[in-house]
């Protein structure tokens, strides 16, 4: 069982992440397609996605699983807050009983020096080197995915990366640490960060 990542991370609120290696079947057998999803490798990531919900929460209600308009995976009167997140090979998810979550796995990538302009603004990026060093391409895809992870977080609308998710401070290495955002002026969040299998992953929660 290929659960490469994971942790309780306090009483009511757990985090895993799995390399999905296996074929449709295998999730299929434990855990229903409960919508149609034409493209195969997307349906591997849902179905494992899923499949972590219940490793996390053997009780976990699948089946009452509801996409709100913005397309966030929701349970009416929330018996468990939680958060899915896919890319390539790899399905993260943060479950709560008590917590407003959000989490994003993202595989490092050249790519992403040509987005920056499009999440990250002047006066983040100069700061954080100086406090966290690290190549270019790693320290943009961190912050991208601090970012993603705030916006699941929030859920209920539209986020400016830039405007809205302002990161101040890095405390911590390459490998682990906590990145600390302010949220359209209104909220201080710290985003905590764990780098695994070329991907970094990052989750947020508040009560």
């Amino acid at each position: 069982m290929p659960l490469v990542y994971q942790q309780n991370i306090n009483a009511t609120t757990k985090i895993g992440v799995w390399n999905i290696t296996e074929n449709e079947e295998f999730f299929l057998k434990q855990v229903p397609l409960k919508r149609e999803i034409h493209h195969w490798h997307k349906r591997l990531q849902h179905l494992a996605g899923r499949l972590l919900l219940k490793e996390m929460y053997p009780g976990f209600p699948l089946s009452l699983i509801k996409i709100a308009d913005t397309k966030k995976p929701y349970l009416e009167d929330e018996p468990y807050h939680f958060s899915i997140s896919h890319c390539g090979n790899f399905a993260a998810v943060v479950v709560s009983t008590s917590h407003r979550v959000g989490v994003d796995v993202e595989l490092l990538s050249q790519k992403i020096e040509r987005l920056q302009h499009k999440f990250m603004n002047d006066e983040e990026l100069p700061a954080l080197y100086l406090q966290c060093t690290m190549p270019v391409m790693q320290s943009l895809t961190l912050y991208w995915s601090v970012k993603e992870s705030v916006f699941k977080w929030w859920s209920i609308g539209e986020v400016d990366f830039k405007k809205d998710i302002v990161i101040k401070s890095i405390n911590g290495n390459p490998l682990q640490g906590i990145v600390h955002c302010h949220f359209k002026n209104k909220y201080l969040l710290e985003v905590h960060y764990i780098f695994i299998s070329n991907n970094y992953l990052t989750w947020v929660l508040t009560a």
